[in-house]
């Protein structure tokens, strides 16, 4: 970077045409990793608002931090928004009139501004070598004073610098911060707020990238951002970047620093500390989306309130929008409660139309070698059967691998598992002896071609086993199916018995009564 003085700096291009009014908002994540819970938490935000003013939702990739960038953190966010249904308008994946929307790709966009505050007095170099910086820093702390820079380069040549100790050859670009610097600025969730003065921030690093402060300044200036949201952490910089506007001359955007979200000890969340903060990880552990976003909404904003008074905690997204209202917003950072997010899971997928339950459980069933990547026809069709018996008994579309599997597995492979057959009693056998005996005389025929005739179906099946072990052996309804139960699925809990036994069929339900018999 060329740290020679311009005699009159470029003209800072100017941003798009709006429509008069019209609001814009961006969610801007660095692909850094794992997209962060908190990237979904803003956008779902965003886009409320957006969609409720008929506005314009943007996505843009701020990716100027090289030494942490990840190469295929930019699709993994594009995948997570996209399963949430955050869909943008103007992206680096569908464009838009104010592209490019990755900051790696503007950075000639950023030097006419840089420029233009030096030219203008605004911003100057410094040449501190990171060695003299620290030294500057640890003896501020010994000495007990405010840490931030102590504006050694301020007013200097380059020559009158190189004669100083800690020189070096490639210079940053630092902000003047003056001493009547604006520290107070309105804010759509908390009214009136007063940050801390900040130092001379680095606003172009010696290779020439932006730093986040002037980088974001420019690009929402320049894509007609009208309102800034994100979290709280980020009231201490806002000062830096009404700064900068005031400083270029223009017009800066609404903020709205929403609230953090923390964990169960009341700490910022973090993707090192608790798994949950990873986006992907609520995908790869069942949940709904729709159920996600609810959840999330009432992190930040409380339930819809009905006619009667009373409040209603399941809402979509569109109710959300409508409703919408910065001042409801909560400023209290809210706890991530995990127990919340799965009842609210377990209610979403009670809601679910069984056909669109068992498409949302087959892909854990192929990833957990349940199902093949293109199952056929009739083990499809067995899918929906089952599908309809353990819909109201879990919470994670994850969990249903193991309620699933004992239908699509061999009779002679199906594996006992050890808590099952622990809890045994001392009459399995004989009641295996009764079942068998009381369901051989039923018969396995699919029945007429129209549909009459059929004898293996659950109410029968029912009715011949209370006969065989709760009337003939007088043993309690409570315990008298347990070791059906265990030779059907190999489970002490399993799906509603003898419904199971009608879609495993005649053959198979016998199989596995016999072979478990036979093992005793």
């Amino acid at each position: 970077m060329s740290d020679s003085t311009a005699t009159s700096a470029p003209t800072p291009s100017t941003p798009g045409e709006t429509s008069p009014g019209a609001v814009r908002l961006r969610v801007a994540p660095s692909p850094t990793g794992d997209p962060h819970v908190g990237t979904a938490y803003m956008a779902m935000f965003d886009l409320a608002f957006a969609r409720q003013q008929g506005g314009k939702f943007v996505l843009r990739i701020e990716d100027t931090d090289r030494a942490r960038f990840q190469a295929d953190s930019e699709q993994q966010i594009f995948d997570t928004l996209h399963w949430l249904d955050l869909n943008w308008d103007e992206g680096p994946d569908v464009g838009g009139p104010y592209a490019p929307y990755r900051q790696s790709e503007r950075l000639d966009t950023y030097k006419p501004y840089v420029d233009k505050l030096i030219d203008e007095g605004k911003a100057y170099y410094c040449y501190c070598t990171s060695e003299r910086l620290a030294e500057m820093r640890e003896l501020q702390q010994k000495q007990k004073l405010p840490t931030g820079y102590d504006r050694m380069c301020y007013g200097k040549s380059r020559e009158e610098r190189a004669a100083e100790p800690g020189f070096s050859e490639n210079p940053v670009v630092r902000m003047f911060i003056p001493d009547d610097a604006p520290l107070v600025f309105d804010d759509l969730i908390r009214g009136e707020v007063k940050a801390p003065r900040p130092d001379d921030q680095v606003i172009m690093k010696a290779d020439g990238f932006p730093t986040y402060h002037l980088a974001v300044v420019v690009d929402d200036h320049e894509m007609g951002i009208t309102h800034v949201v994100r979290g709280e952490e980020w009231i201490s910089s806002t000062p830096k970047h009404i700064l900068l506007y005031q400083g270029l001359g223009l017009e800066p955007p609404k903020f709205a620093h929403m609230p953090l979200l923390r964990d169960e000890k009341k700490a910022k969340i973090s993707k090192r500390k608790s798994p949950w903060a990873r986006l992907t990880w609520f995908k790869e552990q069942g949940y709904l989306p729709e159920a996600l976003l609810n959840f999330l909404a009432l992190l930040g904003y409380p339930p819809i309130i009905e006619a009667d008074g009373t409040e209603r905690e399941v809402f979509t997204f569109e109710e959300f929008s409508e409703n919408f209202e910065w001042s409801k917003v909560n400023t209290v950072g809210p706890i991530f409660n995990l127990d919340k997010l799965n009842w609210l899971n377990g209610h979403y997928i009670r809601e679910l139309e069984p056909r669109d339950f068992a498409a949302r459980i087959l892909p854990f069933l192929v990833a957990d070698g349940v199902l093949p990547e293109q199952p056929s026809l009739p083990q499809l069709g067995r899918l929906n059967l089952v599908a309809e018996l353990i819909q109201t008994r879990i919470n994670l579309l994850s969990e249903a691998t193991p309620l699933v599997a004992p239908f699509f597995t061999d009779d002679a492979e199906l594996p006992i598992a050890d808590d099952a057959r622990a809890q045994l009693k001392e009459t399995a056998a004989q009641v295996l002896d009764a079942a068998i005996a009381a369901l051989e005389p039923i018969s396995g025929s699919l029945g007429k071609p129209d549909g009459t005739g059929i004898e293996w179906v659950h109410e029968r099946i029912e009715a011949a086993l209370r006969e065989a072990v709760v009337d003939g052996l007088g043993i309690k309804p409570k315990f008298a199916f347990g070791p059906l139960r265990t030779a059907v699925s190999g489970q002490r809990i399993s799906p509603p018995l003898f419904e199971s036994m009608e879609i495993l069929g005649k053959h198979s339900t016998m199989e596995r009564l016999k072979n478990l018999r036979a093992s005793l």
